[in-house]
């Protein structure tokens, strides 16, 4: 029975790359909730146009790390 380095190291590109692209997308998500408004209105101000983009750039952020941590759970837990 060999190793095989090079799966190996393929193995290891690609979940580094995954760990570090939901780092980012989290990353970016916080900001952007930051910059929203944290998702409400303050002291009786209206809405903007860049708060609701801000307030949906972090919810779609939020979701792509959720969907990737949910895939790796699958793919850990079968059935």
């Amino acid at each position: 029975m060999g190793t095989t380095w090079s799966t190996i190291g393929g193995v290891l590109a690609v979940s580094l790359g995954v760990t570090v692209l939901v780092v980012v997308m989290f990353s970016l998500g916080v900001a952007a909730w930051a910059r929203g408004g944290a998702g409400a209105p303050s002291h009786g101000d209206r809405w903007g146009r860049t708060d609701r983009v801000a307030t949906a750039a972090a919810v779609a952020c939020f979701a792509a790390c959720l969907a990737v941590a949910g895939y790796g759970i699958d793919l850990i837990i079968p059935g």
